[in-house]
This record gives structure tokens, sequence and C-alpha cells, in this order.
């Protein structure tokens, strides 16, 4: 059920790209407390992540005869499916947003 996209190459390449953002002469930091849009991304994906690798765990277990708690796997791969489904339409949100931006008269 882990979409192998949001582990480690596509979470490296985000911190990667944070890491070398320049902060221009000038420039404001952020308050402290607050998160920047990057950091919320990242939290969100890696916690997208665990919630389907739980999802995967628990059907494991249900398989090999470990658990016999139905109700709970299914629960968890819910909550895992509609946490990757709204990640999605989070993406699509952005990369709409970004194909606007591109689009935009100078």
């Amino acid at each position: 059920m882990a979409d192998p996209s949001i582990s480690g190459n596509g979470l490296d390449l985000l911190r990667a790209i944070g890491g070398q953002q320049n902060q221009a002469p000038g420039a404001t930091t952020q308050p402290a407390g607050e998160k920047d849009f990057r950091s919320f991304l990242i939290e969100s994906l890696e916690k997208v992540n665990q919630l389907q690798t739980e999802a995967d765990q628990g059907v494991q277990k249900l398989l090999t005869g470990e658990t016999d708690n139905v109700a709970e796997v299914f629960s968890a791969s819910k909550k895992a499916g509609v946490a990757f489904d709204l990640l999605m339409e989070i993406r699509n949100k952005l990369v709409d947003a970004y194909n606007e931006v591109q689009q935009m008269r100078v």
C-alpha cells in the first residue's frame, strides 16, 4: 500500500531543495513557533507514509494470523487511503496553481 514516490527519494529531494534556498539580504525570517510551507508539506508526507506503513503492517499481521482484529486493520487501511487521497488532491491543486502562475504575462 505504501507509495514509493512518497518515501525515500521524494522526501530527500524536498529536504535537499529546502536546504539549498538562499535568503535574500534584508529578507525577514519567520517568527518562532510558525512553520513554513515546506516543513508542513514534509511533515504531511511523512504522516501519510507512516499511515500507509501501519496499514501494510496490519494487513501482513492479519494474513499471517498474528492478529484477528479485522475492524482495526480495515480502519487503518481506510485512514491511510483517505490521507493519500487528500494528499493527491493537494498535489493536484498545487500543480494547477503552478501552471496558472507559469502562464501569467509579466
